[in-house]
């Protein structure tokens, strides 16, 4: 590393004020060859969040809530330069993170390409260790790679969510939802069935699901209603805006497939009901939406659970089965997240807000099942 991009990082990187990153980004600005070896060395600063339990969608939802979208960009380019490198392939999810990646962008001004690195670098330097979801890039897995193949069921699965989220009719979304909440119930006995019959070793896996602002708390509460219903289990990390789910990889998949669509369409019922209240000359604010949110997360919860319910109680034989996977669940959270506490959840005083809320969550209709109401 030459004399100068081991100053600039001195000066820059392990000092927070911002006369320190100026005087940084001036030296690596004065030669166009250090930028060209800094922004080279940004991928021993990529790794090293590997190590400390980060993966791609990790990082750049961190340096979009701490540095801007420019940030995520630049970092989005030293990703994926930097997993190019294993061979081997890179482990199960990492894929589908790389391909949600923002497209590439690099500032073209010198000093400001300087600046931003450096800005970077210091984030990534000082991102904590966190509880690692699956093995670093490199690592030996313990498991064989997933299928390239997405399996029927859940590509069924997909479509109808695609087509609730996609209507204007409330009842024909009611009638796809209840339909792939369903199909989700039932393939997750049948996995759990065949597991058991084949002695699988399978154990809880683990990932994570980003929970944005605004309305995290709300989101988090949902996607825990959601992981409930499909036999995982959420723990929310407010500060780095991110739930980190368990539960057996069938069960993942699921969990991640409703809720995503879930609020979609809650986040959709939302802007309709404000539109209903704007026309009707009541003028609503920030506590009507959050209001809305969480009345609408907390009646998905008992629907889901009722759905889920129904299922397992047409044969009382699954339940020793699923009673055990629900145990390695509970271990494996446990193991991962010793400490976790309570949070109490405030905000919620729009009468209105709740009301539609509930209102749309029924006619997301999550209850499976032929006759379910």
């Amino acid at each position: 590393m030459t004399d100068s991009v081991t100053r600039a990082f001195k000066a820059a990187l392990y000092a927070s004020d911002d006369t320190s990153l100026d005087t940084g980004a001036a030296l690596l600005a004065a030669d166009l060859a250090s930028v060209r070896e800094a922004r080279a060395r940004g991928a021993e600063f990529v790794t090293q969040t590997w190590r400390r339990g980060w993966q791609p969608a990790d990082v750049v939802r961190m340096v979009r809530r701490e540095l801007s979208e420019e940030h995520a960009r630049l970092a989005a380019g030293l990703i994926l330069d930097e997993t190019r490198r294993y061979l081997d392939g890179l482990p199960a999810r990492w894929d589908d993170q790389l391909a949600a990646l923002p497209a590439r962008g690099e500032p073209s001004d010198r000093f400001l390409h300087a600046t931003a690195l450096l800005e970077l670098y210091r984030l990534l330097l000082r991102l904590p260790g966190i509880e690692p979801v699956g093995p670093v890039p490199g690592a030996p897995a313990h498991l064989p790679p997933p299928s390239s193949h997405e399996p029927r069921m859940l590509t069924r699965i997909r479509a109808l969510l695609a087509k609730a989220e996609g209507t204007d009719f409330p009842e024909e979304a009611e009638a796809l939802t209840a339909k792939a909440q369903e199909l989700m119930a039932r393939h997750s006995v049948d996995e759990a069935l065949l597991a058991h019959r084949e002695h699988s070793a399978e154990t809880p896996a683990a990932c994570r699901i980003g929970v944005d602002a605004p309305y995290e708390t709300a989101k988090a509460i949902l996607l825990d209603a959601v992981a409930t219903a499909n036999r995982c289990r959420a723990v929310w990390n407010e500060s780095f805006g991110f739930s980190t789910v368990v539960g057996f990889a069938p069960d993942l998949e699921m969990a991640e497939v409703l809720y995503t669509s879930l609020l979609v369409q809650g986040t959709a019922a939302m802007a309709k009901a404000e539109a209903a209240q704007r026309s009707g000359g009541r003028r609503r604010t920030k506590t009507f939406r959050q209001s809305f949110l969480m009345a609408y997360a907390h009646r998905v919860g008992e629907r889901l659970a009722s759905a889920s319910d129904q299922v397992t109680a047409e044969d009382s034989s699954l339940l020793p089965v699923l009673a055990a996977r629900e145990v390695a669940v509970t271990g494996a959270v446990d193991e991962m997240f010793p400490s976790t506490q309570r949070t109490r959840v405030r905000g919620v005083d729009d009468a209105a807000g709740w009301e539609h809320g509930r209102a749309a969550a029924d006619r997301a209709r999550v209850q499976g099942g032929s006759g379910a109401s």
